[in-house]
């Protein structure tokens, strides 16, 4: 079992030119792989004011010939991301999935808090989580992936709106090791940390980049090609990940 999972985050889609055409770009990158992945995983803030119609357009750019999974950011509407998006009943619920792909399980986690920035995972969010890694068979890996990190990305913009209870979170995972990583978006740059014991992976943003503090300048860097992350999880159950721009 070997799984290619390509990974984009916070496209921000606002009817605009520029939006548009970078979403556009990153799509027909993946179209244009030699090597289809299994699955695109978009961890969040597809639309950047959650009306119908950027739901609609990230529909139609985001029509690829293999498995698009989803789950929602703080700019994100439940309901209108579940009607517009993906054709399905409206629903304010937690957008919580599972799905079977690659030999894995992907479970897309709602992590977001509605009218707020900051994220947090409510206990049904958790109940869910546990009751779906425990019904999984014994030898099924799995991957997390939320929007918002459970941990520090040493900027203080994703920082102040970070999970506001890692906590539950990692005393969940101590009792699933299948979990081979988690996947998260929200801090609008690549990068590679750990978070109870795991891998943890951010993905690059589509619409503009965060410029560190020891960068200088504005914090969004909206020169900055967008990003893509892929992530290859094999029969070791070991997660390896490669990050392009796509220029």
């Amino acid at each position: 079992m070997t799984l290619l999972l390509a990974h984009i985050s916070d496209l921000h889609l606002d009817g605009t030119d520029r939006t548009t055409g970078r979403a556009a770009r990153t799509a027909e990158y993946l179209r244009g792989l030699a090597q289809a992945p299994d699955a695109l995983l978009v961890t969040g803030d597809i639309a950047d004011h959650a009306t119908a119609e950027e739901y609609r357009e990230a529909a139609r750019l985001l029509d690829l010939p293999f498995p698009v999974l989803v789950c929602p950011g703080n700019h994100d509407d439940r309901g209108r991301m579940r009607a517009s998006l993906l054709g399905r009943e409206p629903s304010d619920a937690p957008f919580n999935q599972v799905h079977e792909v690659g030999g894995a399980a992907v479970l897309t986690c709602d992590s977001t808090v509605p009218g707020e920035d900051g994220g947090h995972l409510d206990t049904a969010t958790l109940v869910w989580i546990n009751e779906t890694l425990s019904a999984l068979p014994d030898d099924r890996p799995a991957l997390l992936a939320l929007h918002h990190p459970p941990v520090r990305v040493h900027h203080p913009l994703p920082d102040s709106m970070r999970l506001d209870n890692a906590d539950d979170l990692a005393g969940l995972l101590r009792a699933h090791p299948r979990v081979a990583g988690i996947l998260v978006g929200h801090a609008h740059t690549g990068g590679a940390t750990t978070f109870a014991g795991r891998p943890l992976l951010l993905a690059p943003g589509v619409t503009w980049t965060l410029s560190m503090p020891w960068e200088g300048g504005p914090a969004a860097n909206r020169d900055q090609p967008p990003g893509v992350a892929f992530h290859i999880l094999d029969e070791d159950r070991r997660l390896t990940t490669h990050f392009r721009a796509v220029v």
